[in-house]
């Protein structure tokens, strides 16, 4: 209902917004199309805010959306995605501000192939279709090249061209398929699989034009990723420009920005190759003089010792130590024999005086009887025994006549001396 106002009764704003609040919340929630301009989300908010665009004329409107909504998306919204939105319209009267706030948010038109071609990627990276173990390396240097692509395109114009150029030598295998449209993604396939069998082909290009994301779907399809894959041959994927980035870069060996940069990939150029040679070689014969010139001057420098400009020098300074330690070792074994010489002087002497021959020396006499026992005492003797006496030069024989006793000896002599 229309507020019922006058210049001499007129409505507070207050009255005006919650009027305004009314009529919208009156509205039910509307679908919507457009194009998120802007997406904000705010930390510690469970609200995520949006702008929608008009695709074609300059409006705009905000929308709301919880953060569950837009996190539940698969593959997650971005800006520029082109949207439907179930939305309720509201108004904020304390700001005068009108937006939406989205119930149900939905991808369309080229929204909606990227969310297809997101879900295929997810799937196949979990199967391991992209897992950069099963990368295969490119050879250094193909001897035939296989190229798919369209024939008589600026693709395949500017890959033999290039190529060429840069090794003159490098083969070509060409298999034309149409690389657009609902047949491209069969036909590649089957030019890949007939290149993949000649033995001969050493590494497979796939090759493209730029273009939009519809023209260029066939280089996202399953079979086609599963089909490169599986070959034996390595795959080089140049489809469209820098910015496009179709799933066949995901699962080819190796990914080129563009057509041009696959031939930079597959065939090394001749004259870098050749620079390269060169300086190699110069590093190499570098090295070499710089060794044998390090090994030279060492030897120059063990020739300039003493020892080996003159030879001899070690030999008489051997010579001379050999000479001292002989004369020391004569001296050294002269007076060992000359301590073992006293040694045995003294012992000799010790022995000669303990021999009885030198007790006979000095007077004294050994007696024995006539089978040669010692005669220690008078007592086992009687008148008419025959005894020897032992001298130190000889013996005497002798018969015994008369004994006395030492005591018998002692006694003085009755007798008055005459």
């Amino acid at each position: 209902m229309a507020l019922d106002t006058s210049p001499e009764q007129p409505a507070p704003v207050r009255q005006v917004a919650n009027a305004i609040s009314g009529w919208i919340d009156r509205l039910g929630a509307v679908w919507v199309e457009g194009q998120i301009a802007q997406l904000s989300r705010r930390p510690g908010l469970q609200t995520v805010f949006l702008t929608l665009r008009d695709s074609v004329a300059d409006i705009s409107v905000p929308v709301t959306c919880s953060r569950t909504l837009l996190d539940s998306m698969n593959p997650p919204l971005v800006e520029g995605a082109s949207v439907l939105v179930h939305a309720k319209p509201s108004y904020y009267a304390n700001r005068g501000t009108l937006s939406l706030h989205a119930r149900e948010i939905r991808m369309v038109g080229l929204g909606e192939l990227l969310a297809q071609i997101e879900r295929r990627r997810q799937l196949l990276a979990a199967e391991g279709l992209f897992d950069p173990a099963l990368k295969r390396t490119l050879p250094f240097l193909p001897g035939k090249v296989g190229l798919v692509t369209a024939p008589r395109s600026a693709a395949e114009r500017d890959v033999l061209d290039l190529a060429r150029r840069r090794w003159p030598a490098v083969g070509f295998a060409v298999a034309h398929a149409t690389m657009q449209g609902p047949r491209a993604a069969g036909e590649v396939m089957e030019a890949l699989a007939r290149l993949d069998r000649d033995e001969t082909v050493d590494v497979v290009v796939i090759a493209r034009g730029g273009g939009s994301v519809e023209d260029l779907l066939p280089f996202s399809d399953e079979g086609l990723l599963r089909a490169v894959a599986k070959a034996r041959t390595p795959v080089v994927s140049a489809i469209g420009h820098e910015q496009d980035n179709p799933l066949l870069d995901l699962v080819a060996d190796v990914r080129a920005a563009t057509p041009t940069d696959a031939a930079k990939l597959v065939v090394p150029d001749v004259a870098a190759e050749a620079h390269a040679v060169a300086s190699a070689r110069e590093r190499l014969r570098s090295l070499v003089l710089g060794a044998v010139a390090r090994e030279q001057a060492g030897l120059d420098a063990l020739r300039s010792r003493p020892a080996l400009a003159d030879p001899r020098t070690l030999v008489d300074r051997r010579t001379e130590e050999l000479a001292t330690f002989r004369e020391r070792a004569r001296r050294t074994l002269r007076h060992a024999l000359d301590r073992a010489s006293d040694d045995i002087g003294h012992q000799r002497a010790r022995a000669r005086a303990l021999s009885p021959l030198a007790t006979l020396e000095r007077g004294y006499a050994v007696l024995q009887d006539a089978d040669g026992h010692v005669i220690t005492s008078v007592a086992g003797l009687a008148g008419g025994d025959a005894v020897s006496v032992r001298v130190v030069d000889g013996r005497v024989h002798a018969d015994v006549t008369s004994t006395t006793t030492a005591a018998a000896a002692a006694a003085p002599s009755e007798e008055p001396a005459p």
